[in-house]
């Protein structure tokens, strides 16, 4: 299983936020540079980067950033954060991103999503689908989850038969340290045979770690405050 650290950024600072909320955000004091050379000797081979002014303006702010940062970089890098266009995205891949995040943008502009797909390809875009649990069924909720879309996350993953990697978060768990949904990941693996998940949200411990099955997991919170040692992570997954 792939670890990939995460660093969300915000005014080109290192932040966290709980739950999603711009106005609960926690600021530490490394400089992104050097968490991703720290990320590298620790044995990561991925991180994974949000620019969340991005995220929030619905169109990339950090490229240059994040351009800069790639170009550093020893290890590959996942960017997310209000990639809207085809030539926004290009941009990060001619920057030497490996991987370009999509969230909402799949579930209101289903089209234009399998557009980016046929042209950069199944390995290079992940969808990113936040679901909130409503009678033990995944609703897929967007706008920063104050929208809910209605869909499953299945209805949502089945229009794009395209996509090889699947970043899963459960709302309620983000940020909150409570240990992953083992459940709802376990199954996306069932239903989901052809695409590699990503959890995300709610991991706190080595032992967390441990028990996920899916193809990669997302560690945050717990990483930056010192709960998760991540090459004591990355050495448990390998």
């Amino acid at each position: 299983m792939i670890v990939y650290p995460a660093m969300d950024l915000m005014g080109g600072r290192v932040v966290r936020l709980a739950q999603g909320r711009f106005e609960d955000s926690t600021v530490y004091a490394a400089d992104p540079a050097e968490a991703l050379d720290l990320f590298a000797r620790a044995g990561a081979r991925w991180a994974h980067v949000v620019d969340l002014d991005g995220a929030r303006a619905g169109a990339p702010v950090q490229h240059d950033l994040i351009r800069a940062l790639a170009r550093r970089a020893t290890l590959s890098l996942q960017v997310a954060g209000g990639f809207r266009t085809r030539e926004q995205i290009g941009r990060m891949f001619e920057a030497g991103v490996a991987r370009v995040v999509i969230g909402s943008l799949a579930v209101k502009q289903p089209e234009r999503v399998r557009s980016f797909f046929e042209a950069f390809g199944g390995d290079r875009i992940t969808l990113s689908l936040d679901v909130r649990l409503k009678d033990d069924m995944p609703f897929v909720a967007t706008a920063g989850w104050t929208e809910d879309s209605g869909l499953t996350l299945w209805e949502v993953a089945a229009r794009f038969p395209e996509a090889r990697h699947l970043l899963l978060t459960d709302i309620g768990r983000d940020g909150m340290l409570q240990g992953p949904n083992f459940g709802l990941l376990e199954e996306a693996g069932r239903r989901l045979p052809n695409v590699a998940v990503q959890a995300s949200g709610g991991v706190s411990s080595l032992d967390d770690l441990r028990g996920l099955r899916t193809a990669g997991a997302i560690v945050g919170k717990a990483l930056w405050e010192g709960r998760i040692d991540l090459a004591e992570a990355v050495h448990a997954c390998a």
